[in-house]
């Protein structure tokens, strides 16, 4: 009998970092495609030292999609939600991909480089679909460029994020107001510097050449451990954006989901004359949603894990997205959909908890607040 071909088993992606981790030691996951360190000296470590000083993440798995051309701008009008005529070069705007029927796509940050040059950060397990995506509906009149091997990109979060990175460049950090970003030179690497970040704290992303990306992550740790810089993994990240209810693709986001369900109405600018999916949201809009992002607080003992049910009176209503014992507060936390109806703030709920139903209640968003 021939012999069958072995399966190909697929590679993950490593960051240019890749060998930094493994030197700090990080414990490493498959996260979106890609080996990514989870956390160096623990979640709960790294957690607080962002919220209390400052934390440095590798977020290079991030993708990047350039659009250019003179048409560059009517392109990214028509594929995210948000007003992108409104931005100023040296601006970021939070953003949303959606498709026909009013699904999110990606979510997404807009760049505007110059008014013929926008740079989109999407998520890292979306890339591809998202040029893909992006590159279909430019219908030629824009270049559109998947440059995500270009970059690497590094997130500097936290109270102390300012001081620390003043101290390796000449830009007036000072005057870099949240979704603004600057270029210049960090520890001699010429890096784009924008002031935005997915933790809830002050801080700022990074972006410079792939090749320097080692050597701007070393000045920035070696030179900074005075003032409790340390490096954190994607498990803070995630803790971290959770106690401010900020969406995770896949979990709070999805094709299926609009948003109008997730809270994300004011991305999305119905008043423009056209982009993708405003058709069908204005539909949705009009016949009234059928589910809602809530935030829900255990009030006994457990932790809710995403798709464990949500229940009323032994009725399922919903079902949990994202939840984690939140480190800042000290209490369960967790986001998830639920019928419109029970969506009110203060309605006594249960979350189903491998077979056990405890007491949960719906409260206001984000958690926390800096």
């Amino acid at each position: 009998m021939e012999a069958q071909p072995e399966p190909q088993v697929q590679r993950l992606k490593r960051t240019p970092l890749y060998p930094v981790h493994r030197r700090l030691g990080a414990k490493m996951v498959e996260f979106g495609g890609w080996e990514m360190p989870v956390q160096y000296q623990g979640v709960i470590a790294e957690h607080l030292a962002v919220r209390g000083r400052a934390g440095l993440f590798d977020v290079s798995h991030m993708g990047e999609v350039e659009v250019r051309g003179s048409q560059a701008m009517d392109l990214c009008q028509r594929v995210t939600a948000n007003d992108v005529s409104r931005l100023k070069s040296g601006q970021a705007q939070y953003s949303l991909l959606l498709n026909e029927n009013g699904g999110t796509v990606d979510d997404i940050v807009v760049y505007k480089l110059e008014d013929d040059h926008f740079l989109i950060c999407v998520n890292a397990a979306n890339t591809e679909k998202d040029f893909r995506w992006i590159k279909e509906n430019s219908r030629g009149v824009a270049e559109v460029e998947n440059s995500s091997s270009h970059y690497v990109q590094l997130a500097l979060q936290g109270p102390l994020a300012e001081k620390i990175l003043q101290r390796l460049t000449q830009l007036r950090l000072e005057e870099l107001r949240p979704f603004h970003f600057s270029f210049g030179e960090v520890s001699s690497i010429r890096c784009l510097v924008s002031r935005t970040g997915y933790t809830g704290e002050d801080g700022f992303e990074l972006y410079c050449e792939s090749d320097k990306g080692e050597r701007l992550w070393n000045r920035l740790i070696d030179g900074e451990s005075d003032l409790g810089l340390q490096p954190a993994g994607l498990g803070a990240r995630d803790t971290l954006r959770l106690e401010r209810a900020l969406p995770l693709y896949g979990h709070e986001l999805d094709e299926t989901t609009t948003p109008l369900e997730a809270g994300l109405e004011w991305v999305t600018k119905l008043s423009k004359e056209s982009f993708l999916g405003r058709e069908a949201l204005l539909k949705v809009k009009q016949e009234g949603i059928r589910r809602r992002l809530v935030g829900l607080e255990l009030v006994e003992p457990g932790i809710a894990r995403s798709h464990y049910p949500i229940l009323k009176q032994d009725r399922p209503i919903g079902e949990v997205t994202s939840g984690t014992k939140s480190p800042t507060l000290g209490r369960s936390i967790a986001l998830g959909y639920v019928v419109r109806e029970e969506a009110e703030l203060g309605n006594n709920v249960q979350v189903e908890i491998r077979g056990r139903k405890v007491a949960a209640r719906i409260v206001s968003l984000p958690f926390y607040r800096r």
